[in-house]
């Protein structure tokens, strides 16, 4: 079910919680609401669908990607940029980092451990933040 997306900074600067398998409905809802928005957003957190649950999905443009309890474990390559969102106005400078790696569940629930770079690296730690309260 796509979902209105939260603006309101207190709920999205939460920690968000441990995702389950119990959160299935909330995967779907949030490759929903990303499909629905996506001429103008490219990753959403669950956060930002108002569930406050470390779940987070990135569009490709090949494919959605869902992770569950997304974890940054390797960074390299800081630069700076300006990001905006769908959940604030404007746009802000931030530090990302051209390569990461993240382990994480996917839709299963099974552990992954991929490596990322480039724009969807960027997304990713974008989404990430957001599980993590932090708003750029």
């Amino acid at each position: 079910m796509v979902k209105p997306i939260i603006r309101d900074t207190f709920f999205l600067s939460l920690k968000s919680e441990t995702a389950t398998k119990e959160d299935r409905n909330v995967m779907t809802d949030l490759v929903d609401t990303l499909k629905a928005n996506a001429d103008i957003c490219a990753g959403l957190a669950a956060n930002m669908i108002g569930v406050n649950k470390r779940i987070i999905a990135i569009n490709t443009e090949v494919l959605i990607i869902v992770m569950n309890n997304p974890v940054i474990i390797k960074k390299k390559g800081p630069y700076e940029t300006e990001e905006e969102c769908l959940s604030l106005d404007g746009s802000r400078k931030t530090t990302r980092y051209k390569e990461i790696e993240v382990e994480y569940d996917d839709h299963y629930f099974n552990k992954k451990k991929e490596k990322f770079s480039g724009w969807i690296a960027e997304i990713i730690q974008h989404e990430i933040d957001h599980c993590d309260g932090i708003l750029i």
